[in-house]
């Protein structure tokens, strides 16, 4: 499909970090519902995605997001991506959380 913009992968990042997208994202494999709400909220931005392109780009990050984030933890600074801030923001404090339920 088209290729993402900056700005778009920004405004699905934002709406990503709302802490009521996230629950249900965490919460749920069936996403589908979801992404339709994510699509509709970056159709507000004039943004013209899909779900599934949506789910994609989401899932593409989450994942570039983890690699880098073990690469560095590893000791690695080779590796970066764009948006790795904002994704840290999000995603970072769940790792964390899920670490410390480990742990006890």
């Amino acid at each position: 499909g088209k290729h993402w913009t900056v700005n778009e992968v920004r405004a699905l990042i934002r709406i990503w970090s709302d802490r009521n997208i996230q629950q249900q994202l965490e919460g749920t494999v069936r996403n589908k519902r979801i992404f339709e709400q994510v699509a509709a909220r970056l159709q507000k931005f004039g943004i013209d995605r899909d779900w599934k392109q949506c789910r994609t780009k989401y899932k593409n990050l989450k994942h570039e997001y983890k690699s880098v984030k073990s690469a560095q933890d590893s000791g690695s600074t080779s590796k970066s991506m764009k948006f790795f801030n904002e994704l840290d923001a999000i995603l970072g404090h769940s790792a964390m959380e899920h670490a410390s339920k480990s742990d006890n």
